[in-house]
């Protein structure tokens, strides 16, 4: 068998695909994945279009997911999911670590895993309705031309341009219902529904979709990353869909670059690519000295580190306000209904759950819409409404429980005093019954003991 380095199947449109790469890029640069060869094989990472043929012919075969991304080691194991192939790479390669200490920084390592979970869980409504619904053919300012050949080039990555883009449109329509009315939509674009996008609820994410942007902007008046002058997980998680949906999308791609100049430029430093002028993390800058030679200084804000005394600015809390307004009482009700799921008749513990998805799981589409047990009422911008449950977010609660294991929870208070229900986010495992949620691969089961 031929010997490799890391391989990251993915592709340019996905939110967890971006995420995953800007990190292994940063980890590569700064030479944590190995240079040259280690053990006859190298230790860079390939970053591989998973074109459906390779899905169909390979990932499945392998790992048994279609979803991406998916990342392929030197030692031909398979890791499926964004936070699970980051824990499995900062775990195997910890030089230059993504993730604060639990014992000198814990409020920084918590922020990056609220940040976390407030990006690919929370944020992936607006950014898809940004993409969707400016992707309607009665909808002006539009850009579906551009969507339908984004997707091509990944549907049929061997076709001249005209073939791509008609490829794009094809599945659009196929697996979308893109131009049908509210009600006869599929597939993610229906998912939105279930989501807890609606007509009545749209308004309200966009308004939260600009809070965050606008929080951001602010923190990168003073700051180049989330925690200081250095990448942590909340940047390469915030990257996921403010990247791929917010500035590579057209319509909304424009008012970022026009309202949010410093998260744009953000974007092009996290993401390292074409970012010259952005200064991405380790380049230096240079000025002339007295003999007419080249002298290089730090680039970065705060010497290129994050910030001392395990600090989280007050811009980073207005970005966290966002996570115990919204999504914590939402997920607080996510808690108990899932519990209540699985002691139920509905389930037998060590089944499968419904898995991380943009839409309801197939097999589980009377639990998870309209009125079902596996739905919850939340409120977003004053608006009452309904979403399905997904246990793959009761999974990440469990993760940051397990992160935060040992820590002085105490020294914690203070701050966490500064949101809505702030404290109640260390008191996790107070829940009903016993119930965990046990991942494999891109599965999710019902536990009645602690799985990690």
């Amino acid at each position: 068998m031929e010997k490799h380095g890391y391989r990251l199947f993915s592709v340019e449109h996905s939110i967890f695909s971006a995420k995953v790469r800007a990190y292994l890029r940063f980890k590569s640069s700064q030479g944590d994945l190995g240079s040259g060869t280690e053990g006859g094989f190298d230790h860079g990472f390939e970053d591989i279009l998973a074109t459906p043929h390779l899905i169909n012919e390979l990932l499945m075969v392998r790992s048994g997911s279609p979803s991406l991304p998916q990342l392929q080691t030197p030692d031909d194991d398979w890791v499926q999911d964004s936070s699970a192939i980051i824990d499995y790479l900062e775990q195997a390669h910890p030089k230059t670590n993504i993730i604060p200490e639990l014992e000198k920084r814990p409020k920084q390592r918590l922020a990056c895993y609220l940040i976390e979970l407030l990006s690919d869980e929370w944020m992936i409504v607006p950014a898809c309705w940004e993409r969707w619904h400016y992707s309607r053919a009665d909808v002006q300012p539009n850009h579906r031309h551009f969507n339908e050949q984004q997707w091509g080039a990944f549907l049929k990555p061997e076709g001249n341009g005209v073939q791509r883009r008609e490829a794009g449109a094809g599945f659009f329509q196929r697996a979308f219902g893109i131009d049908n009315e509210a009600g006869n939509r599929k597939g993610p674009y229906q998912g939105l529904i279930e989501l807890g996008c609606t007509s009545e609820t749209q308004d309200a994410w966009q308004q939260t979709q600009q809070k965050l942007l606008h929080a951001l902007e602010t923190h990168l008046e003073q700051h180049d990353y989330i925690l200081g002058g250095r990448p942590s997980l909340a940047d390469f998680s915030l990257l996921g869909p403010v990247y791929v949906h917010f500035f590579r999308d057209p319509v909304a791609g424009f008012d970022l670059r026009t309202a949010y100049p410093l998260v744009s430029e953000w974007v092009e430093r996290t993401n390292a690519e074409n970012c010259t002028n952005a200064r991405r993390f380790g380049q230096k800058l240079y000025k002339v000295d007295g003999q007419g030679e080249l002298i290089g200084y730090e680039s970065m804000s705060n010497n290129g580190a994050w910030l001392a005394n395990d600090e989280v600015p007050d811009t980073v809390n207005l970005i966290l306000n966002i996570f115990f307004e919204e999504m914590w009482p939402y997920l607080c009700e996510s808690k108990s209904a899932l519990s209540e799921f699985i002691g139920s008749n509905l389930h037998e513990v060590g089944n499968e759950l419904p898995r991380k998805t943009f839409t309801a799981t197939p097999g589980f589409e009377s639990l998870q819409c309209g009125e079902g047990p596996l739905t919850v009422s939340f409120n977003i911008g004053g608006i009452k409404s309904r979403r399905m449950v997904v246990p793959y977010q009761m999974w990440m609660l469990q993760r940051i429980e397990s992160a935060m294991k040992g820590c002085d929870k105490a020294s914690l208070i203070p701050w966490l005093q500064n949101f809505e229900q702030g404290p109640e986010i260390l008191s996790l495992n107070n829940q009903p019954g016993n119930y965990r949620v046990h991942k494999k691969g891109g599965l999710l089961y019902s536990s009645d003991t602690v799985s990690e």
